[in-house]
């Protein structure tokens, strides 16, 4: 995907079709015209929206840059950021790195020639990140990252939007657990990891041990199936554990992503049944994308952690412009999210992004 232009000036709409108002005015009128036009020149017929202090009247822009766009979630991110600086008539650039750090870097270095007001970035990853955050530091702009945060570095500031990882992990098996613990007997479980080089992937996994920590009785960890964030390697990974212990009946997936491949293994195993039904294996997710949406309305799956894009959106742009504004920001400001479930899913899709993204 290569870095989409930027967004032209306003053009002021009483120059257009001068001339043929000029037709139209007697001489009074045309005097009225110019006095009025040297009086007051052209300006937008709108507040211009925020400007940056010492800018005068100069509408700010903003640089969002995504490491990828390759799944629901970050395109969700990606539009809800663009939305949100629209509504506060905030000039976008936009670009996008497609996996590449080296592009990234160069993407944000060109936001910094163009004279950016504020950056939003979703890194490659938590290191890569650094050269790009330095660069925005030393030009004086404030970068903010979203739902990935970058590694400690001496002398290195930016502001990282992110969801609570694991504590919504946590809260999500926590209620699997309980559910497992209805049907009154034990259950081996699966738990697919993540990119152990993703802090949110560490995240996730994290809160997974803590949920089950001490639930043995209920749930027995029976296998821990490495995905890297690959279809492919998740679904080999889950028919193999599958083969090995043919009675797993409680399955957690650290991404909604993964579950295509998790359902797919499923079916060749003959255990992917809904809710309530014998066999059914007790299914748990992060993210709240589409898939996990439609999962829940057909009664397959228990429970997903919620990332609540729309409120870590709305955090990025009023990070920038407090730090624009001289006030004080934490470094991390979290997204508690939330758990939605078959017991609350009314209440809570409205919140949930990927059910915006499924009804489209």
């Amino acid at each position: 995907m290569t870095t989409r232009p930027d967004f032209p000036d306003p053009v002021c709409d009483a120059h257009r079709g001068r001339a043929s108002v000029l037709a139209r005015l007697d001489l009074r009128a045309l005097a009225s015209l110019v006095l009025a036009g040297l009086l007051t020149g052209c300006g937008p017929s709108a507040d211009p929206g925020p400007t940056r202090s010492g800018a005068a009247s100069r509408p700010l822009t903003v640089g969002v840059n995504f490491e990828t766009l390759q799944t629901e979630y970050w395109v969700a991110g990606f539009e809800a950021i663009k939305t949100e600086l629209k509504a506060r008539d905030i000039r976008v650039l936009e670009s996008v790195a497609d996996g590449d750090a080296n592009r990234q870097l160069q993407q944000v270095r060109t936001f910094i020639t163009r004279r950016v007001d504020g950056i939003i970035l979703v890194p490659k990853d938590a290191k890569t990140c650094i050269p790009a955050i330095k660069a925005a530091n030393e030009a004086g702009i404030p970068i903010v990252l979203f739902n990935r945060p970058a590694a400690a570095a001496e002398g290195v500031r930016s502001v990282a939007v992110v969801a609570d990882n694991r504590k919504l992990t946590r809260e999500t098996v926590a209620f699997m657990v309980e559910q497992a613990r209805q049907t009154g007997r034990k259950h081996k479980a699966m738990v697919v990891v993540g990119d152990l080089g993703d802090i949110n992937a560490i995240g996730r996994k994290d809160g997974f041990y803590d949920a089950v920590q001490g639930q043995e009785a209920v749930v027995e960890v029976v296998a821990e199936v490495p995905s890297e964030w690959n279809q492919e390697k998740a679904r080999a990974g889950v028919v193999n554990a599958l083969q090995a212990h043919p009675d797993i009946s409680f399955i957690f997936s650290s991404s909604d992503f993964l579950f295509p491949s998790i359902v797919a293994a499923l079916k060749s195993a003959n255990r992917y049944h809904k809710i309530g039904a014998p066999g059914h294996v007790i299914l748990g997710g992060f993210d709240g994308d589409a898939t996990a949406y439609q999962m829940l309305v057909e009664g397959y799956l228990d429970a997903t952690g919620v990332q609540d894009v729309y409120f870590e959106a709305e955090q990025c742009v009023q990070a920038l412009l407090d730090q624009l504004a001289g006030k004080e920001v934490p470094p991390v400001i979290l997204d508690p999210g939330f758990v939605i479930h078959q017991g609350n899913l009314e209440e809570k899709k409205a919140r949930m992004w990927g059910a915006h993204v499924a009804r489209r």
